[in-house]
């Protein structure tokens, strides 16, 4: 199951350079995961400052 931003983004964009397959993009205000792109490894979670992603 992929993973998603919630609501709690600060947009700072630790996320994206942790992401081992480039699924996450910055989007309208906050980042955003491609579902299609995702493989679940968890890297990005792991360096959210604010537990702003989660297993959707």
């Amino acid at each position: 199951m992929a993973f998603v931003i919630k609501d709690g983004c600060i947009s700072c964009g630790a996320c994206a350079g942790q992401c081992p397959v480039g699924a996450i993009s910055e989007g309208d205000g906050k980042y955003e995961i491609d579902a299609d792109k995702c493989v679940s490894c968890g890297a990005c979670a792991a360096q959210c400052p604010v537990g702003a992603i989660e297993e959707g």
